[in-house]
């Protein structure tokens, strides 16, 4: 018994210095977590999002990104690198691979020569020509590396606006783009940055600083103002880039009931904003507690808080004012990252599904 009893001892021993000592990536910091926010109000509960258009992605999956050139076709990326295509025009579209980009396409957005930029977590930001030819334009900026290129915009006087949502936690370094992200919401150090790039001069400068997981960047109408998704935050800034109040910030959703993630222009003044999964309690439980979120992160991957299967996109107007509200409590359409509008239909993008989800935009009644 005295053996046995010894062997229990040792292991606990054993179990609470590894809980306590055992090295981790992440040094959280303190933050104060918004309360939380119940699905009712401009958020109420709904399965709107649950019947879809399932496009197959044949064999490929996370669809992260979807973005259209204006002439009828329609692009998405996927987590295997590639760009796809296909006609907006068709009722059951065929599908292209068009290119791979390599790496993990996250952002999509066209200029005015019908160039399609990507921001690549893996690699940077890329430009790919309306011939198929891939180049990286940009992978570090005032001296630091762009670890984790996330979501652009492009303005008419071609100045790329993009996130580098990290510069703590790059996803080729921590096992991808969602364990990376996971690491640095967790840690809460607030390092990620918006990032100006001049396609014409090929200078790049730091616009936005001091985000916890910078994310969705969106181009007004006029633009005159960006507006950009902090995820780590629950929170929508608006970052004036022309006119009087050209270089400052404010924001204008404080407080979200979950992650956000892209953030695009859609029609009629509204801005789609893609939430990934809904807040952890357990997460904003410890925000103050960091030794506590340290001693998180050394359980197995399957016992920390992780992406909750819901599907939820929001349309918002310039001032954060909620037009639309549209959820999948169901988990027929997981990871939501976003939707990108177009005349007939809106695409619903995903972080983790093997289709595309496409809804007729009558039906949504808009």
């Amino acid at each position: 018994m005295k053996t046995v009893f010894k062997s229990v001892l040792l292991l606990v021993v054993l179990g609470v210095a590894y809980l306590s000592l055992w090295p981790v990536p992440i040094n959280p910091v303190v933050w104060d977590a918004p309360p939380a926010v119940p699905l009712e109000g401009d958020f109420a509960a709904n399965d709107a999002l649950s019947s879809f258009d399932a496009l197959s992605l044949d064999g490929l999956h996370g669809p992260e990104a979807v973005v259209d050139d204006g002439d009828g076709t329609v692009y998405a990326t996927t987590h295997e690198g590639w760009i796809l295509r296909w006609s907006a025009d068709t009722q059951e579209p065929q599908i292209q691979q068009w290119v791979n980009v390599g790496g993990r396409p996250l952002g999509l957005a066209f200029d005015d020569s019908g160039n399609l930029w990507v921001a690549n977590a893996y690699l940077g930001l890329q430009k790919v020509t309306p011939e198929g030819q891939v180049s990286v334009e940009l992978d570090q900026v005032e001296g630091t590396p762009i670890l984790y290129a996330d979501d652009l915009d492009i303005t008419s006087a071609n100045k790329v606006y993009f996130s580098d949502a990290s510069m703590r936690f790059s996803p080729v370094e921590y096992g991808g783009t969602l364990e990376a992200s996971l690491f640095d919401i967790n840690e809460h150090s607030a390092t990620g940055r918006i990032i100006q790039f001049d396609i014409d001069s090929g200078e790049a400068q730091v616009v936005m600083s001091g985000l916890s997981f910078a994310n969705g960047v969106a181009l007004s109408p006029q633009e005159d103002f960006i507006l950009v998704a902090e995820t780590g935050e629950y929170r929508i800034w608006k970052h004036w880039i022309a006119g009087d109040k050209a270089g400052t910030s404010e924001i204008v959703v404080p407080n979200l009931p979950g992650f956000p993630d892209n953030v695009h222009l859609g029609h009629d003044g509204r801005f789609w904003v893609g939430l990934t999964s809904p807040r952890s309690k357990p997460l904003d439980d410890v925000a103050d507690k960091p030794f506590l979120r340290k001693l998180t992160q050394r359980l197995p991957a399957s016992l920390r808080p992780g992406v909750v299967a819901y599907g939820h996109v929001l349309a918002i107007d310039a001032n954060g004012q909620i037009l639309a509200n549209l959820q999948d409590p169901n988990k027929q359409y997981a990871a939501t990252t976003g939707a990108w509008e177009t005349a007939q239909h809106v695409y619903v993008s995903s972080l983790t599904e093997p289709v595309l989800a496409r809804y007729n935009k009558a039906e949504l009644g808009l």
